[in-house]
């Protein structure tokens, strides 16, 4: 069936998608136990978009996943242009998913006559017709105020946690922060990977150059351990790359990199084929085209986690509870 009903019949549950990760939606439909509301879209000869909804959504509340991948702008306007026609053919409530949220990591200004372009985002979306937002793993928990309304931060750290601890001996782990910034991240990754110690490698950025960093040292003990990279996503991996190459040369027996989101804009595969890594493991919020692909990599599916908090808004449920296993 194209939609759930709920049990006294006065809700209706419809999943739209995109075309920029399609697989990602059928798994997450599947998981629902409904088909995908047929939708037409396609691009003019000038590069405009076009979408049409295949049959009614009146009084449902519509659920519209796209991942925001390259290319961006094209996906992102995709989906305003679907929230836009969901609001015309009169849906109750419109739930905008983004696994992974574009200009995430524009939310604040570095320097002077910039603009904060996630804020933007949430604009746009909230003018388009937008009743509340889904993603996962924000670049920062701030980004969630720029919504004028509800917005669902979901974790994919449970998922890559249970991987990764299969993978580890967890009396010999450090899990390390590949910068200062994400400290806190790391540790709630060292609590549930058993409460070894921490650390994190000192990293200078030039903020007028886009995607460049460099990696000096590692600060903490990881001298003969497994060490676990924990990061919410991987661009360029440049950043990752330098951590792992300093904490080998720290000392560290070997070295697993995880990371939410994989955006792996060229030279990324390279860099994490080559730079000393045992294993990388991301989710599937964005698409990992084939020749992105190569042996040390591990893709897990974050397809459950949406289909769950999805059921949980459908049904006034709590979100939060998929996390603490609080009401």
């Amino acid at each position: 069936m194209t939609g759930i009903t709920s049990s006294d019949g006065e809700k209706r549950l419809v999943l739209a998608s995109g075309r920029a990760h399609p697989e990602l939606a059928q798994d997450v439909a599947e998981h629902l136990g409904v088909e995908l509301l047929p939708t037409t879209a396609y691009d003019f000869a000038n590069g405009e978009i076009y979408v049409r909804f295949g049959e009614s959504v009146r009084g449902a509340d519509a659920f519209v996943l796209q991942s925001h991948c390259s290319p961006i702008n094209q996906w992102v306007m995709e989906q305003l242009l679907m929230v836009d026609a969901l609001k015309r053919a009169s849906a109750k409530t419109i739930t905008v998913i983004a696994p992974f949220y574009g200009y995430s990591r524009q939310d604040k200004k570095h320097r002077g006559r910039e603009p904060i372009s996630a804020r933007l985002m949430a604009d746009l979306f909230l003018t388009a017709g937008a009743d509340r937002i889904m993603s996962v793993d924000l670049h920062a928990a701030q980004t969630q105020g720029f919504f004028d309304g509800p917005v669902d931060h979901l974790w994919a750290q449970p998922i890559l946690v249970e991987y990764v601890r299969t993978r580890v001996d967890t009396s010999n782990v450090t899990v390390v922060s590949p910068d200062a910034g994400r400290i806190r991240v790391a540790e709630q990754w060292a609590a549930k990977l058993g409460g070894g110690p921490l650390a994190f490698v000192h990293k200078t950025r030039d903020v007028r150059s886009p995607n460049k960093a460099v990696s000096n040292r590692v600060v903490g003990d990881v001298e003969g351990r497994s060490c676990v990279i924990v990061d919410d996503l991987i661009d360029t991996a440049g950043t990752i790359a330098g951590a792992v190459r300093v904490v080998l040369e720290a000392g560290a027996k070997d070295v697993i990199v995880a990371a939410t989101h994989g955006v792996l804009s060229d030279p990324a595969v390279t860099r994490l084929q080559e730079c000393g890594a045992r294993e990388v493991v991301i989710t599937d919020t964005l698409p990992i085209a084939e020749e992105s692909r190569f042996p040390q990599l591990t893709v897990l599916s974050i397809a459950p986690l949406l289909a769950r908090a999805i059921r949980e808004v459908f049904d006034d449920g709590s979100v939060t509870s998929l996390f603490d296993g609080n009401a």
